[in-house]
C-alpha cells in the first residue's frame, strides 16, 4: 500500500549453499526409484517442511473476484498483488496465496489469507467451483501443491469499502485489481516493464484468452 516502502527497493545481496540442518522452510531430498524397465534411477527433489500433519496440501491460491451486485453491468475485477521474490530477484505479479494452518480447511485458509494480505472479506463460490482439485506447482522439481479457492468479494458490503491488510513485518505486498478480461494484455505489458509473472496468473490469463478467441 502507499504507506509501505517500495518493494522495488529490495535486492539480493548474496547467494550461498544452504546446509540441510539450517533449512526451516524447504529441503532437498534424493529419491531412488525404478523406471518402466526396472532400471534403478535417482531424482533430486525439493520438499516443503511446513505441511501440517494430516493435510493433503501445502497451501492455497486465491482467485478473488470483486463484484458489486448493485452494478451488474460492471466488468468483474480480479485481485492481484505485487511482491518482490528473492529466488527470482524480481517483483512478481501474483494472486493472493498462503500456507495452510494445522486442522484448517482450504476454504477457511483462503478467506483468512485474503483478509490478511488485502483486507478484503470474501465468500467461497458455491456450486462445486469454489475448490479446485489438488494442483502441483512444479512436479519435476518439488512436491509442493495447493488447491485454488475461488472467492467472491461483495463490494457493496461496508467491510470491503476501505480494506486494510494485516501484513506481517516481513511482508511487503501491494494489492490491486484489474478487469478480468484484460488479464492477458496486462501480463504482456507487465513483462515488458520488467515484472515476473507467477504461473498461476499467467495460466489463468492464457485460459481466459483461449476461451475468448475460441468463443467457448
Amino acid at each position: 500500500m502507499s504507506s509501505q516502502p517500495s518493494i522495488n527497493n529490495s535486492k539480493v545481496l548474496k547467494v550461498e549453499p544452504l546446509d540441510q540442518k539450517d533449512a526451516k522452510w524447504a529441503t532437498l531430498v534424493k529419491i531412488t526409484y525404478t523406471d518402466p524397465h526396472g532400471v534403478e534411477r535417482t531424482w533430486e527433489s525439493g520438499e516443503r517442511l511446513t505441511r501440517p500433519a494430516g493435510s493433503d496440501i501445502d497451501g492455497v491460491g486465491i482467485c478473488a473476484i470483486l463484484r458489486d451486485p448493485t452494478k451488474p453491468d460492471e466488468s468483474p475485477r480480479i485481485v492481484l498483488q505485487k511482491q518482490w521474490r528473492p529466488p527470482v530477484n524480481a517483483t512478481v505479479i501474483e494472486i493472493p496465496a498462503g500456507l495452510i494452518d494445522p486442522n484448517e480447511s482450504p476454504e477457511t485458509c483462503a478467506i483468512r489469507e485474503l483478509k490478511e494480505e488485502s483486507g478484503y472479506v470474501g465468500e467461497v463460490v458455491e456450486g462445486g467451483f469454489g475448490v479446485s482439485p489438488i494442483m502441483f506447482n512444479d512436479p519435476g522439481f518439488c512436491n509442493t501443491n495447493l488447491r485454488m479457492i475461488h472467492l467472491t468479494v461483495d463490494m457493496s458490503k461496508p467491510e470491503n469499502q476501505n480494506p486494510v491488510p494485516e501484513l506481517e513485518d516481513n511482508e511487503f505486498i501491494e494489492t490491486f485489481s484489474i478487469p478480468l478480461t484484460d488479464l492477458w494484455s496486462e501480463c504482456k505489458r507487465w513483462e515488458k516493464e520488467g515484472y515476473a509473472i507467477d504461473a498461476r496468473v499467467g495460466t489463468m490469463a492464457e485460459g481466459i484468452e483461449v476461451a475468448k478467441r475460441l468463443r467457448l
